[in-house]
């Protein structure tokens, strides 16, 4: 209610009781068509529709996490891309981490939505790219509530495993790493590095210049580091499609503690030569530095081809790693 009106009702010079009432009555229409208005904001052009949330639960549950399941193991892990066991080991811990994946009761003491039916919904959209509101049939949750649900999985994930998985690897994964290459055959490989693009395809006009490259529309790259466990240890997101990888790896935090002289402890010997400095796999468009092999573009010695094939196979698992993950989550596969 406006000040104007609070004043008028409030003083006290105005004795006639029928003269407040007029006021009142028109200080209250002064507000409802104030109140009115249009958009997003216009509660009166919104529509609610009763979805029978507890329904769409009770059908989740005895399709998928039930005893005796209508779906098994395996079309379990095909649909959702990951295993049932993970799928509740991840959902008690963002109902511990937050309480948006917990079911409650509203002010209206309805049933909400429960955490296995948005956890589904986020896993959908990451799985298969689909639009927000294509499991409100299944699942009787909205488009606005999908949305949120793939906000909050996504923030919730990266907080609780960010720290664990997200991260460089410490002593043990770097012995575990020059293990295995020395079994490969390149003493101290940490990984293989590539860059891989995203095409955006709601980038705005303006930018199109900017983040259009060889791929020929707006792309953002991805650099990432994968060990041959498909474990992508390192990555750089956000660079214009217009850079090549060279730029982007200029621009990324990669070497950052080898160049403060804390990087990595590693030892081996080639020939005869003591090294003690890991380096990665890549193509030829990257820098000739001591941390970076590249391959033998054209080998004219059977040691030379050897080292070759052996390099462009072992280089595959960053490519690998992008190929998986486009599978397995096609929001990745597909334009942004």
């Amino acid at each position: 209610m406006s000040n104007f009106f609070k004043r008028l009702l409030n003083d006290s010079s105005s004795s006639d009781e029928e003269e407040r009432n007029t006021w009142f009555a028109a200080a209250i229409e002064f507000e409802r068509q104030n109140s009115q208005g249009t958009g997003s904001g216009d509660k009166s052009s919104r529509q609610y529709r009763y979805r029978d949330r507890v329904s769409g639960h009770s059908r989740l549950l005895n399709d998928y996490f039930v005893e005796n399941p209508v779906y098994d193991e395996t079309l379990f892990r095909r649909r959702f891309r990951l295993s049932r066991p993970l799928f509740l080991r991840i959902l008690h811990t963002l109902q511990q981490h937050n309480d948006y994946f917990v079911q409650r009761r509203n002010a209206a003491n309805t049933v909400g939505l429960s955490g296995e039916q948005k956890m589904t919904a986020a896993l959908h959209m990451l799985a298969y790219g689909m639009s927000a509101d294509s499991l409100d049939e299944y699942v009787r949750i909205g488009e606005t509530t999908t949305i949120e649900c793939v906000k909050r999985f996504c923030q919730g994930v990266v907080e609780i495993f960010g720290p664990e998985y997200l991260r460089s690897p410490n002593a043990a994964d770097i012995s575990k790493l020059l293990w295995k290459a020395n079994q490969r055959g390149f003493p101290g490989m940490l990984g293989s590095l590539d860059c891989m693009h995203w095409a955006w395809k709601n980038c705005p006009a303006a930018y199109h210049g900017m983040y259009t490259g060889h791929v020929h529309r707006p792309t953002i790259v991805l650099e990432a580091v994968a060990s041959y466990d498909l474990w992508i240890w390192h990555a750089f997101f956000g660079m214009p499609g217009s850079n090549n990888d060279i730029n982007v790896l200029d621009a990324s935090n990669l070497f950052a503690n080898l160049q403060e002289g804390c990087g990595p402890s590693v030892n081996y010997t080639i020939m005869g030569n003591h090294y003690n400095m890991g380096y990665y796999l890549a193509n030829g468009i990257y820098p000739k530095w001591a941390t970076i092999v590249q391959s033998i573009s054209h080998p004219q010695e059977l040691a030379h081809e050897f080292f070759a094939k052996k390099h462009e196979s072992y280089r595959k698992d960053v490519e690998r790693a992008f190929g998986v993950l486009q599978a397995r989550f096609a929001i990745v596969r597909g334009p942004a």
